[in-house]
């Protein structure tokens, strides 16, 4: 392959140049490349101060992403309408892996499906992430594992989850691997990320293309070679029960919603979430199971 030219940190086939992205918060342009094989497409000069990038305006929503709503959520976890998208969590889970059974959720944040799950099911559920919002919630009670208590339960989950987390990752099979070190021979990885098939022509036009924090764009195809290369048998997800919870939570969100309130539950949240999951298509990328 010629000197120079970008090749994808999944496949390893050739990248092109698929534009440029100015990000919300830095003012600087972010080069984008995508895969001619799997079709994964990536952010090649990322920012990699995480500390700045996560820090306390992040989880205000002032930070690259004004949709985050991190801090109101966990203040209000009985009126967010992220509860709704805590329940399908749940409810998911418990069609691949009824209860009991130990979880860990990665990257949770503040640790809101952490606690809902500890609250409402049986599951012996732990959280993982590194922010200060994560220390808080250890501060407050919840079982968020730190790094190097991580590594202490490695081979002992049945599930994994990993809601909107691979996208913020540099090195996404690296991530992979230690996800699959943290499970047992078996045991689910459930995770969500943008489905980049359904990217406009323009792929910097993709309202999921925030390039100061989200870094990996995965379609279905690279999703599952990612998978297969970092000890996991891809398998298809499909519509799960809990989808529609899901989508309501999301499709609230993107309106600007906040709180749960009686005229949003009069909608038809049945079909809104079909015609939600033809729209994102994210329940095309495939689940792993750990070999």
């Amino acid at each position: 392959m010629k000197a120079g030219v970008a090749t994808c940190r999944i496949c390893r086939n050739p990248g092109v140049p698929a534009g440029s992205v100015r990000g919300r918060r830095w003012g600087r342009n972010f080069s984008l490349q995508r895969c001619t094989g799997c079709g994964f497409a990536w952010v090649d000069d990322p920012l990699t101060d995480f500390a700045a990038i996560y820090d306390e305006a992040y989880y205000r929503g002032e930070g690259s992403d004004p949709s985050v709503d991190y801090a109101y959520e966990e203040a209000h976890p009985d009126r967010t309408i992220r509860g709704y998208e805590w329940r399908g969590f749940v409810q998911t889970m418990e069609h691949l892996r009824p209860a009991p059974a130990k979880w860990l959720d990665y990257g949770c944040g503040t640790g809101g499906l952490v606690r809902h799950a500890r609250m409402h099911t049986r599951y012996d559920i732990f959280g993982f992430d590194t922010s200060t919002w994560a220390d808080r919630a250890r501060a407050s009670g919840l079982p968020v594992l730190t790094e190097a208590e991580l590594a202490a339960h490695e081979g002992s989950f049945d599930l994994v989850t990993a809601v909107e987390v691979i996208e913020h990752c540099v090195d996404p099979l690296d991530v992979l691997r230690g996800m699959r070190r943290l499970l047992k021979p078996g045991g689910v990885l459930f995770l969500t990320t943008g489905n980049a098939l359904v990217a406009p022509r323009h792929f910097p036009s993709w309202r999921y293309a925030s390039p100061e924090i989200h870094v990996s764009y995965f379609t279905p195809q690279s999703l599952g070679l990612a998978l297969q290369q970092t000890g996991f048998l891809p398998f298809e997800r499909g519509v799960l029960p809990g989808w529609q919870d899901i989508a309501r939570s999301r499709i609230l969100k993107g309106l600007g919603g906040r709180n749960r309130n009686m005229f949003e539950s009069l909608l038809p949240w049945g079909l809104l979430s079909r015609l939600a999951d033809r729209h994102v298509r994210i329940n095309d990328h495939p689940l792993g199971r750990a070999i």
